[in-house]
């Protein structure tokens, strides 16, 4: 799952976003609020795409989210079960979440005044499939058997199998519905213009900046608390951000900034300092990453060892200046089914006696020689100090000797899948904020993490019968039992999960509702004195 899923290892402001819009109910102008002033955002992300069946990135989802609406969206305030969008109502038919019928609300029109239908919604996910973009979220589609349209307002969505969590993947990026009209069924658009029927429409895009305005076409809840967004891209240029938001040319920041400065910025005191931090939680996560079928990282006392002895506090204080937190699970805190397995087994301080006991007992006497591969390419500068720090804290155990190697990441990733490293860092962005989309990717065969790992009980059982579940609270068991099997296997090594961060001007508001564990940026909820 996930922009496929789109690796990160360094929280800098944020992973994913926040929650959609709620529910079916009343419709709105989405002026109806005040209107408000037009907003300036600053944001180190390419938007890499347009069009929906091309983009699973962050950039292209927060375009995404807010030009086009899809037929559920997760709810205000951080809920995590998806309520009707542009559908009135969705519901699984039968017990086996095998059929998905969603109805339309009534009236809803694209930005260029086109009716949205059926047919508008059947042509999305079918040209999506379709065209099957390598950049692309037609994997999460996947499941997707043959969609039926008997009338103008009811979609059926027949799939091949059980699939609990397709109301969360069609209230993603993934499930966006454009006009049948101005998108060709078997390539993508390329002119950089958009067509939804979201809140905003797309006015300009360009590889410097992007501008939104209000789209009076729109018909939802959501109420525009401003006139329109003006992105600013800084493509990964975090000192460049952070002087133009000190300076005043932009109003906000998401993502993007250094954990230092946002740090700094953080201990300011209100009215000391033109900008002010709004922090949220996040569920982007990073893992020390181990194949299994290396000679070295393959040994289960060895991964047990370092399990012991990585001081993930240590991690967050010195790397991340607190702008993470210390994750002790594969689901993070905030999503339904986390819990703390590997702090219930191997503890939140050092242990070095209980590594050596286990070291030992496997007849390991000597110093372990072994290579963390990190990669600052893509996933920043703190990727290569957070490993240099963890082998620190393996060698100062007495019983290991632990280098670490920085690869570009091209090579990096190649070199990860032709199984040349025996321990690794890989980070996660959900796609939707459900223990499934930190799951079911990393076990099995094909794995993302490419590492080797199948747990029969864990691919053959837990995740089959997790993803037939619509009831998603009757998934925890099984979702308990895979946590601690994985604590148990040690896989992977869960280090830390991100806090989300906007850096704001101080007359800019409603930034707190686009900080959660969902996926999507709310434009519409930010306003401007």
């Amino acid at each position: 799952m996930m922009r496929r899923n789109q690796w990160l290892a360094a929280p800098l402001g944020a992973a994913t976003a926040a929650a959609l819009l709620s529910g079916c109910g009343s419709t709105g102008s989405p002026t109806a609020d005040g209107g408000g002033k037009g907003v300036v955002m600053g944001i180190s992300d390419r938007v890499r795409s347009t069009d929906p069946a091309s983009g699973y990135d962050a950039g292209s989802w927060l375009l995404f989210n807010n030009v086009f609406q899809s037929l559920l969206a997760f709810p205000k305030g951080g809920g995590t079960t998806p309520e009707p969008d542009a559908a009135q109502s969705c519901n699984f038919e039968g017990g086996d979440s095998k059929l998905y019928k969603c109805v339309l609300r009534t009236g809803l029109k694209f930005s260029n005044g086109h009716p949205l239908t059926s047919k508008d919604v059947k042509y999305s996910f079918e040209r999506t499939l379709k065209i099957n973009d390598d950049n692309g979220p037609a994997v999460m589609l996947a499941s997707i058997a043959g969609i039926d349209t008997p009338d103008d307002k009811t979609v059926v969505f027949r799939l091949k199998t059980s699939d609990a969590t397709f109301p969360s993947k069609i209230a993603s990026g993934a499930g966006s519905i454009v006009d049948h009209s101005e998108y060709p069924a078997d390539k993508l658009r390329t002119d950089n213009k958009a067509v939804g029927s979201g809140v905003y429409k797309l006015d300009s895009f360009n590889d410097k900046s992007a501008a939104f305005s209000v789209n009076e076409n729109y018909s939802g809840k959501a109420k525009a608390k401003n006139t329109g967004v003006t992105l600013k891209f800084f493509n990964g240029d975090q000192a460049g951000l952070k002087k133009v938001l000190e300076g005043g040319d932009v109003d906000f920041a998401f993502r993007g900034l250094a954990a230092k400065d946002i740090a700094a910025l953080s201990s300011t005191k209100t009215g000391d300092h033109k900008v002010e931090v709004v922090q949220g939680t996040g569920a982007e996560v990073e893992h020390l990453v181990f194949n299994m079928n290396d000679p070295v990282a393959g040994k289960l006392p060895i991964r047990k060892a370092i399990a012991y002895l990585v001081d993930r506090e240590a991690i967050v204080k010195e790397v991340y200046d607190g702008t993470t937190t210390a994750l002790y699970s594969i689901v993070p805190a905030g999503i339904a089914s986390h819990n703390t397995a590997f702090f219930d087994r191997y503890g939140g301080t050092p242990q070095p006696k209980k590594a050596e006991a286990v070291l030992r007992a496997a007849g390991i006497k000597d110093k372990v020689k072994i290579t963390l591969y990190s990669t600052t390419t893509r996933n920043g500068p703190s990727t290569d100090q957070q490993f240099q720090l963890i082998a620190k804290q393996l060698n100062e155990s007495g019983l290991f000797e632990a280098d670490v190697k920085s690869v570009e990441y091209t090579q990096y990733q190649k070199d990860i899948q032709d199984g040349k490293y025996g321990v690794y860092v890989k980070g996660w962005v959900p796609d939707y904020p459900d223990a499934d989309s930190f799951t079911q990717p990393f076990f099995g065969p094909d794995n993302v993490v490419h590492n080797n790992y199948d747990n029969k009980e864990i691919s053959g059982t837990i995740i089959p019968s997790t993803s037939a579940k619509s009831d998603r609270t009757a998934a925890n068991t099984d979702y308990n039992r895979l946590q601690d099997l994985v604590a148990d296997d040690i896989p992977l090594l869960p280090l830390w999960q991100s806090k989300q961060y906007a850096v704001t001007r101080q007359n800019v508001t409603g930034l707190q509702w686009s900080l959660d564990a969902s996926t999507v940026f709310r434009f519409w909820e930010i306003s401007k004195g």
